[in-house]
């Protein structure tokens, strides 16, 4: 039984929990006007204001009111769907750099080696890269601080600071064994998301796959807000060099930005839907595409399989249903579904919440929910005769080699222990499509 100080004390938690409910109905997210609460709704709030108020007061150990209700909205959103979540403030930095690929830093990935920060990769075109650092190079002081001995997130945490800010590095660089302090001024690092197939002499992507025959390639990692404007600066070199066929390549991506991928996509096409989105409460949207900037008169071989997702299979559904592209590979994922991103706590923490899924432009849904069968109708299919599929040691060893080949420049020739190019058969099937419509024989890839 609930007495009458308890019962006060729970209705004040339940008066906070509705102004919340409110402050998050006032979001200028796509939702509609609540409804009045009904009895039943009531009842629930006041379990909850109850529950939380017996915990308070109750609970052997002293409890914090925010980890609790930090719990208890993760616990609701885990209920929905994998995609939904919450976060919380300290989480905010992390996801938002997540979504726009960038972060601020020095542009040094670090490894550990014997309890000794190690310079794995420094990036192309950061302040790490332009001191010279190579990998191999150990980083024994920060700021004056000793790294020997701390953890990864120590040695980010140590790395990162504001833009501009100054980060002084004692380093033993790999090559003689010389010690140098460098001070480097830390800037927005910004992934690059729009790679081609190798690096050339001048550390710059090489986007021609097939220079004899002008065949170019180039590949998507994932769909940031700057990946439209690295695509079309690639896609005007190659044209400039007077590019007669592309391969996009979207395997392993995972997806991003649906703006991207509307912006992506309408490179490609003159005209024709994209996607629209249909959900429960969520408007109803429309893209189409726009003539004016497209990228048209060339063989376009659009490579997918099972690990290409959301944002990836927008573009190649809508390349695929305009009749822009011939799609080679695997059956895609099947994430169809759109999170819109609900600020709560004045922007403070956020609410990721599936809100509508994608339709592409036949209509047909993307989406795979959970239990749907493998003969059902979601995610998006190579054409007729350009399916092509790798077994999961292919996959990895794919992705391995990639991931060296990505990291080779003039600061990090090629490891003479690295593995052999895999036989990416998928990429062959392109470049032979590609070709035939060239007018030539199916033949062996290009260096």
């Amino acid at each position: 039984m609930i007495s009458g100080n308890t019962l006060s004390r729970s209705m004040a938690i339940l008066a906070l929990c509705l102004c919340a409910s409110l402050a998050i109905a006032a979001d200028p997210a796509p939702t509609p006007p609540a409804p009045p609460l009904s009895e039943r709704e009531y009842e629930l709030l006041k379990l909850f204001a109850d529950a939380l108020d017996q915990i308070e007061r109750n609970h052997a150990e002293p409890v914090d009111r925010r980890q609790l209700i930090e719990a208890a909205v993760r616990g609701m959103v885990g209920k929905l769907d994998p995609y939904s979540a919450f976060v919380a403030p300290d989480e905010m930095e992390k996801f938002r750099r997540g979504v726009e690929s960038e972060f601020g830093g020095l542009g040094v990935q670090v490894a550990i080696e014997e309890g000794q920060f190690i310079v794995s990769y420094p990036l192309v075109g950061t302040p790490a890269f332009r001191a010279g650092l190579a990998p191999g190079d150990a980083i024994l002081k920060i700021n004056g601080q000793e790294t020997k001995g701390r953890s990864l997130d120590e040695a980010s945490a140590l790395l990162k600071g504001p833009i501009g800010s100054p980060a002084k590095l004692v380093v033993r660089h790999k090559a003689g064994g010389k010690e140098d302090e460098v001070v480097l001024n830390r800037e927005v690092i910004r992934l690059e998301t729009a790679i081609g197939n190798h690096r050339g002499a001048d550390d710059n992507w090489e986007f021609f796959i097939d220079a004899e025959r002008k065949i170019g390639y180039i590949r998507l990692t994932s769909f940031s807000r700057h990946t439209a404007e690295e695509l079309q600066a690639a896609l005007s070199v190659l044209q400039k060099r007077g590019l007669k066929g592309l391969v996009l390549d979207l395997r392993f991506n995972p997806g991003g930005l649906v703006s991207a991928a509307v912006e992506v996509s309408d490179l490609f096409l003159e005209k024709g839907r994209i996607v629209s989105t249909e959900g429960r409460s969520a408007k109803p949207r429309v893209w189409e595409a726009k003539s004016p900037g497209s990228f048209a008169g060339f063989p376009l071989a659009v490579l997918v399989n099972r690990y290409s997702a959301s944002a990836s299979e927008i573009v190649a559904a809508a390349l695929q249903d305009n009749a822009r592209a011939t799609l080679i590979g695997e059956r895609t994922y099947g994430k169809g579904s759109v999170q819109s991103i609900i600020e709560l706590e004045e922007g403070k923490s956020a609410l990721k919440l599936t809100t509508s899924y994608y339709h592409r432009p036949s209509g047909q849904k993307i989406h795979r929910r959970p239990g749907e069968p493998e003969e059902g109708e979601w995610g998006v299919r190579p054409d007729a005769g350009f399916e092509v599929k790798l077994t999961d040691v292919e996959s990895t060893a794919l992705i391995r080699w990639r991931r060296e080949r990505d990291e080779q420049s003039s600061r990090n020739p090629a490891n003479a222990d690295a593995p052999a190019a895999p036989d990416d058969k998928q990429l062959e099937k392109a470049l032979d499509f590609i070709r035939g419509k060239l007018g030539e024989k199916p033949q062996p890839p290009g260096p």
